[in-house]
């Protein structure tokens, strides 16, 4: 039998100054303890010892040249969680926030992840601590060739497929392609988010934020309500952010903000046109990382250093990076009368503001299950490759619906109690859990 405080407490000796791992660590333990400890099988087999542990991480250096001729170093990173129901699968992040203890917390969160899909993927992340923002497109190919010379030895289409993630769009991705196809001389679906015409798939780079979105929608029909007029808070402004805007819309909601980290939009007319989602792309491709700039072309507000939290809304979507929504923001949304909030960023919210959430009896949308869309359409776009198919946009987007669907019910099942209010944190983490320590069971690991 296991006690919470005991085993984290252990985690967080064996895992020394990686908050985010213990973090996301805490909160999935804290709602599976009780399942495993009523599961002789899981505690002989000493699974949730495993299942919080990677299988392997491999770290290296990322040698390259600047435009000047000047040589640079970075590091990079793979950690391979867990691989009892696929090949590892998760993305690479170049960004300086980047440590091997994010890392851990992004491949942890992602088995479950892409258990909730029910696609044959396990759960893995990698990175470095390169900035591409202010980089020359060939310093990002000299970068991007670097590091896919260390990391081709320790990946494959059956092994470990990497996917993008901040810092790396299809650009990025390309350049990594290009060079796996160098070295190893094969054309396999070793990456996705690749380009669309050399294997890539319809929607994807929509396919987060576009399944968060229908995440949202069957929360609010659980809960006897619709989409349509809902007031709507988005924060960040890239990929993930561009699809929540655009099925937002298309589901009858109205997005008032986007924000960067120079501070926030409020566009009190709706981010609700193709001219206005087509500026965002030409923000987030400008290089300068700040949106500031919609406000000018848009007659839109602007304000400056500060989150989008502030601003009443219906429902609120962090959509930017981990811990972004604290308590304080929690409170505040709160009292403006937030009916809604779907994480659909990993670990959106601190560890304080989601029990703030749940003892308010808001529905919350853990990250795990609302921002499975994007590595479910990446899993989308394996099949594709491996059955030398491509389908249309149509076809992947209402695959994704369903798969969003499933995720939903899936959560629903294992978290609605007794009161009738539906714990989805509970809910994603029981039924996340449960698929992959029954294989390391099947499998007798």
């Amino acid at each position: 039998m296991y006690r919470l405080e005991d085993f984290m407490a252990d985690l967080e000796r064996r895992n020394p100054a990686e908050p985010e791992f213990i973090q996301a660590a805490a909160e999935v333990v804290e709602s599976i303890i009780d399942v495993v400890n009523d599961n002789p099988a899981y505690v002989n087999a000493k699974i949730l010892e495993r299942i919080t542990e990677p299988d392997r991480v491999f770290s290296f250096k990322v040698e390259w040249e600047d435009d000047n001729g000047d040589v640079q170093v970075n590091r990079g990173y793979r950690v391979q969680f867990n691989n009892a129901l696929g090949p590892y699968k998760g993305g690479i992040r170049f960004h300086p926030s980047v440590t091997l203890g994010t890392l851990k917390f992004l491949g942890f969160e992602q088995t479950f992840k892409n258990s909730l899909t029910t696609l044959p993927m396990g759960g893995g992340k990698g990175g470095s601590d390169f900035n591409p923002r202010g980089k020359s497109n060939n310093e990002i190919l000299r970068f991007c060739r670097s590091f896919m010379t260390e990391l081709q030895k320790y990946i494959g289409p059956n092994t470990d497929v990497p996917a993008g993630d901040i810092g790396v769009g299809a650009r990025e991705i390309g350049y990594m392609y290009g060079q796996y196809k160098r070295l190893r001389d094969e054309n396999t679906g070793v990456l996705t988010g690749k380009g669309r015409n050399w294997g890539g798939s319809l929607i994807r780079p929509e396919a987060t934020g576009f399944g968060a979105m229908y995440f949202a929608n069957e929360m609010v029909k659980a809960h006897g309500d619709t989409m349509e007029g809902k007031r709507v808070s988005v924060s960040g402004f890239g990929n993930v952010a561009w699809g929540a805007v655009m099925k937002a819309t298309e589901l009858g909601a109205k997005v008032v903000t986007i924000s960067g980290p120079d501070g926030y939009i409020l566009d009190e007319d709706g981010i609700n046109t193709q001219e206005k989602w087509d500026y965002m792309v030409q923000l987030r491709a400008s290089n300068n990382d700040v949106v500031a700039p919609y406000a000018n072309k848009f007659g839109a507000k602007f304000i400056s250093n500060k989150k989008p939290w502030e601003v009443p809304v219906d429902m609120a979507f962090p959509c930017a990076i981990q811990n972004e929504l604290s308590l304080e923001d929690a409170k505040t949304l709160v009292a403006n009368g937030v009916s809604y909030i779907v994480e659909t960023s990993n670990m959106g919210c601190t560890a304080d503001a989601v029990p703030y959430f749940i003892e308010k009896k808001i529905p919350f949308g853990p990250g795990k299950a609302a921002n499975a869309g994007g590595v479910a359409v990446s899993g989308l776009e394996m099949s594709q490759n491996a059955m030398k198919l491509s389908w249309d946009a149509a076809e992947v987007d209402e695959k994704l619906k369903g798969i969003m669907q499933n995720i939903h019910a899936a959560c629903v099942s294992q978290g609605k109690g007794s009161d009738g209010y539906i714990n989805y944190v509970k809910g994603a983490n029981i039924a996340g859990f449960k698929k992959v320590a029954d294989a390391m069971l099947d499998l007798g690991y």
